[in-house]
């Protein structure tokens, strides 16, 4: 046993402590996951004293939690100045005006479900596609008067599909690489779970959303007039929108498409109104945009945007990576990760334990690329071991670690959902269908037998 590590016991009911007041702060006492978290950084500092660890691994346990959460963070924070100059360059309100025309009003929420996915197959990003296509499908939504939690359950579960599913993800490529298994074999085999997954969820919007729907043609026509009346509408407007699509048939990183599309806001705003100084436009960038059309509806919708508006994320964020840091430092996770693994025999039992452990990591860590790391490396023996096709492993990796990220209120998946739409974790989670029911599915594969196969010995993983 390693210096300070804690037995089997200790690390369980240290665990299921922390659990157990998160759980009680953030969904009884109604906290603030940021307050629920700073309590069980104490509790596992308090813990690490007991267990007479320095100051210097906590503090070393801190920055490298924090470490893999530096790119999303400065992406977030370019999404929020993305938001704001495409509102101002009226291209979320071009797409406002052009989806009210396009996408049918009955069958809305199905088709912004099926739309996100096609969108997010294409970019590999559910970030990108929620934070563009998803504001402009949010708006439309909340002008049909359908309830704002099912909007973003749509929105995001279409965005993880396709996230999931696409070659350009970069969480699908991690679990491959993780795995050693063959990226197109990967995604091939998941469809185990995610076809299933996806169309149970897309009858169960397609339900829901018809039962919700107030539509009010002339309330459209009435926001159509105000948008049109307020902002430059017109094909051109959806022009960043190919730009996008050609950043990710070139792989360019998120960081500059992101960067780019920013600055061919910027570009559309100066050309469409000369007289606006870049004073104005930087403060936007910095505090979102303020929208004045007199509308107030309208108005509440598109007053959004700005990096300051994405500190509260960055904020909960720090706070989450640095207590998996520490849990990680004080070897609690670990310890748990390697008992399970270890003691499992059967093939359902490991499948089910991987999907389990990766959505233990995604609620202590809350870091997506973690949920698949660490459970990937702790159970890739124990497959081989038992000799389970590898790829049944990088899918459980997807279905319990990639998906459920979206899940967790203190998340970098889920508080950046919460951040774009102003709609907290818990409340739109009910509606996040694919990322629930993807687990579930794959654990019936593992219970039945279905889409489980014997690895045949080659770092690719050929076998189905």
């Amino acid at each position: 046993m390693k210096k300070n590590q804690p037995s089997m016991i200790e690390a369980s009911l240290v665990l299921s402590f922390i659990i157990a007041s998160i759980s009680i702060s953030v969904i009884v006492l109604k906290v603030t996951p940021s307050i629920a978290i700073l309590f069980a950084i104490a509790v596992t500092m308090i813990y690490a004293l007991v267990k007479k660890i320095p100051f210097e691994r906590m503090n070393e346990g801190f920055v490298n939690g924090v470490k893999p959460g530096i790119i999303p963070i400065f992406i977030f924070l370019l999404v929020g100045a993305l938001i704001a100059v495409w509102i101002q360059a009226g291209i979320i309100p071009t797409l406002m005006v052009y989806g009210f025309k396009l996408i049918s009003v009955k069958w809305f929420i199905p088709s912004i479900f099926i739309v996100c996915a096609i969108v997010g197959s294409a970019v590999g990003s559910a970030f990108t596609v929620m934070s563009t296509i998803g504001i402009a499908f949010f708006g439309i939504g909340m002008t049909l008067g359908i309830h704002p939690p099912l909007i973003v359950g749509a929105i995001a579960s279409g965005s993880i599909f396709g996230d999931k599913m696409s070659p350009l993800s970069e969480s699908t490529n991690l679990a491959a690489a993780i795995a050693e298994v063959d990226l197109f074999k990967h995604i091939q085999h998941m469809m185990w779970s995610t076809i299933p997954a996806f169309f149970v969820s897309l009858v169960l919007f397609a339900v829901l959303g018809v039962q919700n729907q107030k539509i009010e043609l002339v309330e459209i026509a009435k926001v159509t007039e105000v948008l049109e009346a307020n902002f430059e509408i017109s094909l051109w407007a959806l022009l960043p929108i190919l730009v996008m699509f050609l950043c990710a048939w070139k792989k360019i990183p998120a960081i500059l498409t992101i960067i780019i599309n920013v600055g061919i806001g910027i570009l559309f705003i100066l050309v469409q109104t000369p007289d606006t100084s870049l004073l104005e436009i930087a403060n936007h960038i910095e505090s979102g945009f303020i929208s004045h059309t007199g509308n107030e509806q309208i108005d509440l919708l598109l007053s959004r945007g700005g990096i300051m508006s994405m500190m509260p994320t960055v904020a909960l964020i720090i706070l989450t990576l640095s207590l998996g840091g520490l849990l990680m430092e004080t070897q609690l996770i670990e310890t748990v990760m390697n008992a399970v693994a270890t003691k499992l025999k059967s093939t359902a039992g490991i499948v089910i334990a991987s999907l389990m452990t990766a959505i233990g990591v995604n609620f202590f860590i809350g870091e997506q690329f973690l949920s698949v790391i660490l459970p990937g490396n702790a159970f890739k023996d124990v497959y081989k071991k038992n000799n389970i096709n590898r790829l049944v492993l990088s899918r459980s990796l997807e279905d319990g670690g990639t998906v459920i990220n979206y899940l967790i209120p203190w998340g970098i998946a889920g508080s950046f959902v919460a951040g774009t739409f102003g709609i907290p974790t818990l409340t739109f989670l009910p509606f996040v269908f694919f990322s629930l029911l993807s687990p579930v599915f794959s654990a019936i594969s593992a219970l039945t037998g279905i889409g489980i196969g014997k690895n045949q010995g080659d770092k690719k993983g050929a076998m189905l």
